[in-house]
């Protein structure tokens, strides 16, 4: 299989995981419905108010996961955070244990996870920056028709890897797509604004730049009039809250004065996450990559992004009460996309991957779970019950997004084809992921072949990625409670901050 070929098929794999993970209509259906109850108790206060959403519910550019960004607006002598924190508690909108009024962030919000449906919402006032950035976000999605494949991937990658969340360190939405549209405009290619561009080809510059050649520690980003880079110790010196060294200077387009990527403390982290991804998929789509075994049917992309099977179920749980079943086997998803689950280790130097690979039975709609009212169990990449801070800046709040799994509670699914459902081990950078394989969808060039490609690590001793095929059929039951209703029970780990040191061999 030539180099091209090879190419072309990671372009198609990122295709299929676009329209796999971008928002259906019923799950915007129920997120508008949690828009809507939480609307009801603040006109019920404040019957002027102004509700707005913003982030990436807003934008589109949200995993099935994501949180949703809301903004009110009002005339307060003093932000009225803990009177709208007991109405919702009160009016049962919100589960009581999952309400967090962060008062001392540089942007206070209220956190909160809804009570019927486990979305997570985080609620700000007077703060106009994060409706504008939602406007500024879709006009470079007009204008880059490829932005929105290669966030959907990124978002992914980093929150698999506890490297989404800003409280920890990690990089915010914002931020990404921020860094996205830079690489976009200032490493242009002649493609790069086509909607035919090679999606494949892009991803893997994106990770070389930010993973091998940016440097970090001297440059900073700017996307205004067209892009350019920066000198840090210039741009921090006339920043709106005096000089603050930053690893990661993004000056904010709507604010040029803000630097929105601040406080990523662990952008260190990110930078050797994209090298091991560039080194995985360039070694994926060299000439050497057609002697792999099994290089016909495994998924280049699976070898750095997972979609965990509880995400999975907590989207047929929404399908089966917002929407209508569109295939009668739910493994399917509507998507012809068939989900494989298997554990999966971080390695601290390189984030790669070994896990073995654990085929679950599809469920039948007939073996389903009476108890239907509540959602399926599901674990969480990053955070959930911890306090996270919104974003670090007034105008970067949608850096707030946390992109984990709904919550980690597992509930008693009686009846369901696979009897047991594995929890992620609690570590720093030990946790579970689940692998899934894209069937061959109508048009694409591998459509003539028999077998699906799977979505399988690459070995963590390996430099070019190759992968164990050995299978295990075994699984671990979890604990399980009966309930009727949602009970979010919030993911205790955290990605312990860590401070980086400055070496050389970083900024090239």
């Amino acid at each position: 299989m030539s180099r091209l070929s090879l190419k072309r098929r990671l372009h198609e794999e990122i295709n299929d995981f676009y329209e796999y993970m971008s928002p259906r209509p019923e799950e915007e259906r129920m997120r508008m419905e949690v828009v809507e109850r939480i609307e009801r108790v603040i006109k019920e206060l404040w019957p002027s108010a102004d509700v707005q959403i913003f982030g990436s519910f807003s934008t589109g550019l949200y995993l099935p996961t994501s949180d949703i960004d809301l903004v009110v607006f009002g005339k307060w002598d003093n932000l009225p955070l803990w009177t709208l924190e007991e109405a919702l508690r009160k009016q049962n909108v919100a589960d009581e244990n999952s309400v967090k009024v962060l008062d001392k962030a540089t942007v206070p919000i209220i956190k909160l996870t809804d009570s019927y449906t486990e979305v997570k919402v985080d609620i700000s006032f007077n703060v106009h920056n994060g409706v504008k950035a939602a406007v500024l976000i879709k006009e470079f999605k007009k204008k880059y028709p490829v932005l929105p494949y290669l966030v959907l991937v990124l978002k992914q990658f980093l929150l698999q890897r506890d490297l989404n969340e800003v409280f920890t360190g990690g990089i915010g939405s914002y931020s990404l797509f921020l860094m996205a549209v830079s690489f976009l405009q200032l490493h242009y290619r002649d493609d790069a604004s086509s909607p035919n561009a090679n999606i494949g080809v892009l991803l893997i510059e994106f990770f070389e730049l930010y993973g091998r050649h940016f440097n970090y520690l001297k440059t900073g980003i700017r996307i205004k009039d067209g892009g350019c880079y920066v000198a840090k110790d210039e741009v921090q010196k006339s920043m709106l809250d005096g000089y603050r060294p930053s690893m990661l200077y993004i000056e904010d387009p709507l604010q040029p004065g803000n630097d929105v990527g601040r406080s990523s403390y662990g952008a260190m982290q990110v930078k050797q996450a994209f090298d091991y991804a560039y080194v995985v998929l360039s070694h994926a789509v060299s000439p050497i990559a057609k002697y792999y075994p099994n290089n016909e049917t495994e998924s280049i992309l699976g070898r750095i992004i997972r979609v965990t099977q509880e995400v999975a179920e907590y989207r047929d749980w929404i399908t089966k009460h917002w929407g209508a079943q569109t295939q009668q086997d739910p493994a399917f998803n509507g998507n012809d996309v068939m989900l494989l689950v298997e554990p999966q280790q971080l390695d601290k130097c390189n984030n790669n991957l070994s896990e073995e690979v654990v085929v679950l039975p599809p469920v039948s709609h007939s073996k389903r779970s009476s108890n239907s009212s509540s959602p399926p169990p599901s674990s969480s990449s990053s955070s959930s019950s911890s306090p996270s801070s919104p974003s670090s800046t007034a105008s970067s709040s949608s850096d707030a997004d946390s992109d984990g799994t709904p919550c980690k509670t597992v509930k008693q699914l009686g009846g369901r084809g696979s009897g047991s459902h594995r929890e992620n081990p609690v570590g720093v950078v030990t946790h579970r992921a689940q692998s899934h394989s894209f069937s061959n969808q109508a048009g694409n060039i591998n459509k003539g072949k028999t077998g699906t490609r799977q979505f399988r690590p690459s070995s963590s001793r390996s430099v070019q990625a190759q992968e164990s095929t050995g299978h295990s059929n075994a699984s671990s039951t979890c604990k399980t409670h009966q309930s009727n209703k949602p009970h979010h029970q919030g993911n205790g780990k955290k990605r312990k901050p860590q401070r980086e040191t400055a070496h050389e061999d970083f900024c090239r």
